[in-house]
């Protein structure tokens, strides 16, 4: 195949996100939790496979028609931000006035952070929280913590979004990216495997995620505490 048509096509798979997300939205709708996320699991998937495949193809030289970094982020933001803020606001994690408190500083707090140009750091990592609330309440689904701390963790998030806290990306951060990468994709397995029985309180999964997420979480801090000495390999 021809270079050009495998950058095209690299196009076409992102834009799969876009009917993933409408996949979501309708089971969310419908508060069949489990198959949204499911859905949303999926979408994660296929954002982190195009993300390789579009530097290796070249997709910004080889099919400049399409832009794949607004692409990206249009599709990002329904699956990472609007969908999640959606179901944590009707499933009833977070009654009342809670509620409408998170969703209104996840969608406000997220929106301006995808539209700042200073979210990835030097080492290609992310500068604050990269608003990955997809994953975020699929844990909080999973554990159903007491609705303050459900209220605590998404305010504390949306702050961090605003500060110089780094998050690792798992395969763009080449510090740890051996250990991130493997951690990483067994969060998808967890989150997964936690939809698929529906969130059963008996599930392994659970501790899985939840072990997964505080490495996701805190990994990039502790780089930051922690940097790399001089000519040390990482």
């Amino acid at each position: 195949m021809h270079l050009r048509y495998k950058a095209l096509s690299v196009h076409l798979l992102t834009a799969t996100g876009a009917v993933l997300s409408m996949f979501a939205m309708l089971s969310a709708v419908e508060g069949e939790w489990s198959l949204m996320f499911l859905w949303l699991v999926l979408a994660l998937i296929v954002d982190g496979i195009d993300g390789p495949l579009a530097r290796r193809y070249a997709v910004d030289k080889n099919w400049p028609n399409y832009d794949g970094v607004l692409l990206d982020l249009i599709i990002d933001f329904l699956t990472y931000v609007f969908i999640p803020a959606y179901a944590l606001f009707k499933s009833g994690l977070l009654p009342g006035w809670t509620g409408w408190i998170a969703i209104i500083i996840i969608v406000y707090g997220s929106v301006i952070y995808f539209a700042d140009t200073r979210m990835k750091t030097k080492d290609k990592s992310f500068a604050g929280f990269p608003a990955c609330w997809n994953m975020v309440v699929l844990v909080l689904f999973a554990l159903s913590p007491p609705t303050w701390m459900v209220l605590a963790i998404v305010t504390a998030l949306t702050v961090t979004m605003f500060t110089n806290l780094k998050f690792i990306h798992p395969t763009r951060t080449k510090r740890w990216r051996n250990l991130s990468l493997p951690i990483s994709l067994l969060w998808v397995m967890f989150a997964g495997w936690a939809a698929w029985v529906n969130f059963s309180p008996e599930s392994w999964a659970h501790w899985g995620l939840l072990l997964t997420s505080l490495y996701l979480t805190f990994a990039g801090i502790v780089q930051q505490i922690f940097p790399p000495r001089p000519g040390a390999m990482h």
